[in-house]
């Protein structure tokens, strides 16, 4: 178990809260909450394992890990479903870091990975 475990505890809870509380929008897109979504959700997931990532080299268990990497992917499903669609997503944290620290930004990894929005 990390120091960091209370913090993904909550990104955990906090994405079941999320998922649970889902309604569709009645007229998608709904960029606004979708962007809350990446912003409040996969920025938070991906900020704890970067902070674990450098300085001190924080070893995230097996659980630690997986409860880090369904937070991530119910907010990529939450994302989608604001754009009227519905993906599986089952990416590992560690691709969706390195993407975020390579491109600076949030919103297209999201594309990027979810191809979704479709591109123009």
């Amino acid at each position: 178990m990390s120091e960091y475990r209370d913090r993904i505890a909550v990104l955990a809870e906090r994405s079941r809260a999320d998922r649970e509380a889902f309604e569709a929008p009645e007229n998608p897109p709904d960029e606004e909450r979708a962007l809350s979504y990446l912003r409040d959700g996969v920025g938070d997931v991906v900020s704890v394992y970067v902070d674990g990532r450098t300085g001190e080299f924080a070893a995230f268990d097996e659980v630690e890990m997986s409860m880090l990497e369904r937070a991530l992917n119910d907010w990529f499903e939450l994302y989608a479903r604001c754009y009227g669609e519905t993906i599986e997503a089952e990416f590992t944290v560690r691709e969706v870091a390195e993407l975020v620290i390579d491109t600076h930004d949030v919103s297209d990894v999201a594309q990027l990975l979810t191809h979704v929005p479709e591109r123009r």
